[in-house]
Parts: structure tokens; sequence; C-alpha cells
């Protein structure tokens, strides 16, 4: 049987094309961290392969012999919330039920259930993990998945019988203790149902190390499509591989998810004798876009969130760091994966997917609304070729009517203008080319880079345009804002060697009129032409 790429649940590697977790983390470290007793934290974003770890652990340890390793999930006590009698309850039912699957000669398969019965809900984890310890002939290393799914007075109850149980060793107790989630113990602000707001770190101040799990290498990349290749003698070209690593950024889900698309998805990809090229993989990024598969919408629908939205925001503006942004908010949207700090490009969007999708995610209602007003060919010449000067054209005005109302209708109010124009280009472009986005944190402008294609005579011709928006600052000037943005229009334009480039300048100050702020200049920079378009 052909192994595939997998997208749901843990890897099975004689179902699924699979690189050996212990080649993603320092094993050595972890193992010190066990033969010494301690409580560490695991955590990575979502569908990275965590579970798929904890797993291998688990198997190793006790392939090994030397201690008695088990994992379970307290996801499924997310519902108990505040209510710590039915959350312990859950949680001691899933320990016992996943003793009952894989350990069924334990004690704690066999006894568990009556201890459970016996004792009070505040204490039964503590009382059921001592008494397992005080019976087991092998230390015990215990791996708690999903930990930051409880909320709560749920959650404070089982870190605070967790520390208690650390505490009072050489009492029975569990040797070691890994807790996985998306998140580090230290970011957790657990709400109780007093009001009282609790840090993890304080609820659970035994914990020795945070380690995190990170995401895939090209060279892990390359690794995986080539088991498929080895199978199935389909050739993956060349050049895909750093493609993948940019649309994903090594994202697991990612990775798997396009290779998914390409492979089984794809109907001119089901014969095995043609290679998957780059176009291919341009057309799987898309249509993984559009159908915005379960990882998507959970992704997207943190941007919700009122601490997430303070990180993105400036970003998707090219702004400045928000003042109202927190050291913790960034730290909890670099865990949930969106976001990456680096010294050489600083925070940015994780990869070029999420760049494009949390753009058509908060705006998705206008561009419906632009599907219903503005034709897909309303910019197509008779020729085929974009008209972009009446596109853009067709964007000044509609922003000189709507904008006011779109800016105090939108979630990202910050971003408002930069999110209207890749609303507009999209309904456009969508269908005969694409947006490739650049912003990051203190750039200063957000970057578009706008690439069409039509058929001439069988074969693919392209245009390529340059589209940078700035936005006129508190005290600084129109033209020091324009002067600046033609400066990193040339640049951002020397990359990609556009046939066009163009400059948007947005002035939000009321104090002009809209006669004033609405302007079309033909200027020029580092002997590039740049057309400007006030707004």
């Amino acid at each position: 049987m052909t192994r595939h790429f997998n997208t749901a649940g843990p890897n099975q590697p004689a179902e699924h094309y699979s690189i050996d977790s212990f080649t993603r983390i320092n094993w050595p470290e972890i193992q010190e961290l066990i033969d010494a007793k301690k409580y560490f934290v695991l955590h990575a974003p979502r569908q990275t392969g965590k579970t798929t770890l904890l797993q291998a652990i688990v198997d190793r340890l006790n392939g090994e012999g030397r201690y008695e390793t088990m994992r379970f999930s307290v996801q499924s006590a997310q519902a108990a919330r505040d209510d710590i009698g039915v959350g312990n309850r859950i949680i001691a039912e899933q320990l016992l039920l996943r003793a009952q699957l894989g350990r069924p000669q334990s004690w704690l398969a066999s006894e568990g259930p009556s201890v459970v019965e016996k004792v009070a809900p505040g204490s039964m984890l503590t009382v059921l993990l001592a008494q397992w310890a005080a019976h087991s002939p092998k230390p015990i290393v215990l791996l708690i998945d999903e930990i930051d799914a409880l909320v709560g007075d749920t959650l404070v109850s089982v870190l605070g019988q967790l520390r208690d149980g650390y505490i009072s060793r050489p009492d029975p107790f569990p040797h070691s203790v890994i807790l996985c989630g998306v998140r580090d113990v230290r970011d957790y602000r657990i709400h109780t149902s007093k009001g009282e707001i609790i840090t993890g770190g304080s609820a659970f101040n035994i914990k020795t190390e945070s380690l995190r799990l990170g995401n895939f290498s090209e060279a892990e990349v390359r690794e995986l499509y080539e088991q498929h290749t080895a199978e199935t003698k389909q050739v993956f070209e060349e050049s895909i591989h750093p493609k993948v690593m940019a649309l994903t950024g090594g994202q697991p889900w990612l990775v798997n998810a396009l290779a998914r698309e390409l492979t089984e998805k794809m109907p001119a990809l089901q014969d095995r004798s043609r290679p998957v090229t780059l176009d291919d993989v341009d057309e799987a990024k898309e249509r993984l876009i559009l159908r915005r598969d379960t990882h998507l919408d959970q992704l997207v629908d943190k941007l919700k969130e009122p601490r997430v939205r303070r990180v993105i925001a400036p970003i998707l503006e090219g702004g400045e760091w928000s003042q109202s942004a927190s050291t913790e908010d960034r730290q909890y949207v670099v865990d949930l994966g969106l976001i990456t700090v680096e010294r050489s490009s600083g925070v940015r969007i994780a990869n070029e997917i999420y760049r494009e999708i949390i753009p058509r995610t908060l705006t998705s209602m206008l561009q419906d609304d632009f599907a219903a007003k503005v034709p897909s060919t309303a910019f197509v010449l008779a020729d085929g070729r974009l008209d972009f000067r009446g596109l853009l054209a067709g964007f000044q005005q509609f922003y000189r009517e709507n904008s006011e109302v779109w800016n105090k209708r939108a979630v990202y109010e910050e971003a408002a203008p930069q999110l209207l124009l890749q609303a507009w280009l999209q309904r456009v472009v969508n269908g005969g080319g694409r947006i490739e986005r650049e912003y990051a944190l203190g750039r200063g402008r957000a970057d578009l880079f706008v690439r069409y294609f039509r058929q001439i005579d069988g074969k693919r011709a392209e245009q390529r345009f340059v589209v940078e928006m700035k936005v006129v600052r508190e005290r600084r000037s129109l033209e020091a804002t324009i002067e600046e943005g033609l400066s990193q229009t040339a640049r951002y334009a020397d990359k990609c060697h556009p046939d066009e480039t163009h400059l948007i300048v947005v002035d939000p100050s009321e104090k002009r009129s809209w006669d004033e702020k609405v302007f079309v200049q033909e200027r020029s920079a580092d002997d590039r032409s740049i057309t400007i378009w006030g707004m």
C-alpha cells in the first residue's frame, strides 16, 4: 500500500510519509530532564507534530524499560471550565481509559477506577497519581497533552495538584511530567470563577524548562517529498523545495497539505509519470487557501482576539509596534505560529500562505460586496491585458466614496486602507493572477507585487506590477511621505522587475478636502518611473 501525506491526526509511519520526530528535537536534553525528575513544558503551534512526538517518546521510553510512560489528553475537560468536580473527573477518566487501552496490565488500569470513586474531586488527580506511583514497579513519566485547552478553575486545580505532588516528593508521585500544548505555561492568563486573574507561571512555578517543537527545515521538506518519489516514481522539480519553504515556513501541516493537494487532489497529477512543477505548486496553494481547511479556519479565527489584533494590525499596515501590545501579546502570537521574530527581518507574518489568507479573511465580506458590484473583467482590455492604471483609478474613486464608512466597520481599523486595497485587487486579479504580499513591523509601508497572466498563441504571458501604500502620519508632511515612499518603492521594484510601478499615498487628515487629497502624479526615483496616487 502506498503511503500518503497526512493532514489529520498523529502520523503513523506505516500509513504516512514521515519525518523522524527525534530529529526535530534535542532528545538528549529531554532525556536528561526526565532522568533528573524534572517537570517541564513542550509546546508548539497546532498541527506541528506534538502528539506524534509525544507518542514517539512514550514508545521509546517504554521500549527502553526503565520507566512506565503514558500519554493522555485533557482536551475533553475543556467544557468543564470552572467546575472543578466535573473537570477533575473527566481528566481522571481519560487517564484511566488510556491505561486500559494502552497498558491493561498496569495497576492504574485495574485498580485506578476504585480509587477515583472514593476521592473528593479537588484532590482526585493527586491521589490517583500518588497511588499509581506507589504501586508501579518503575518510575512514572507522564505526558499530558492539550493542557492549555483547560479553562479557569479546572486548569488552576490541575496545575495546583501537580505542583503539590511534585513538592511532596519523595512521597510517591510521577518521576517526571511533560505538559504539552500550544503555549508555554507562563503565558496562561487564567480567569477564575471569583474574577481573579492567575498567571500560569505562579500556578505552576515548578517548571524547569520550556522547550519548543519547531517547523520542518528545507532538508526535511525535501526528505518528506522524496519519500513520495521513492514510492511512486513521481518527481518534484528541484525548485519546488525552496518554494514550499517560502509558502509554508516549514509549518508541518501546510507542508503536508500542499503535497496532498498536489498528489491526491489535482487530477492531472494523478498520472505519476507527470512531474510536479512550480506552476502546480502555485495552483495547489490557491486551492488550499480558497478551501480553507480546518487548520486555516482555526488560525484565522484567532484574528478576532484583541491580543492578536494588537500584534497583527501594525504588521499589516507596515507600521511601528503598537503601544497597546505587550511582550506577552507578541509571544502569544508567536506561539500560535502566526508570526516569527528574527533579528534579520524583524517581526513578520510566519509564511506566505498566512500572509495571503489573513487579509483575504479580514476582507471576505468586502470581496463578496465587490463581486456584486465590480465584474472580474472590469479592467481587462480586449486583448486580455490588465488595465492596471484603470484598476487603480477605480480604487481611488471607491476609496474616496467609501473609506470613511469602511474604516469604522473594519475589525482592523489601523490597517483599513491596506486591507481595502488588497480586497479590491483580489477581486479583479482573482483567477487571472496572483498577489504577493510583503509587510513587516517597522517597514513603514505595505509592498504588493501583482502578477497577471493571459494566453497568447497558446503560451502564457505575464504582466508584473508593483504597488506600495504609505499613510501620511501625524507630524509628517505629505511631500516628505512621498519622497520616502518613492525611494522605498524604487528599491522594492528593483527586486521584482515590474512593467509598471505605483505608489499610493493615503492622507487620513480631516483638515484637507478630498479634492486636495485625490491626485495622480508621474515622478521618478533611481531612474524608475513611478505613478503616485493620492487618496
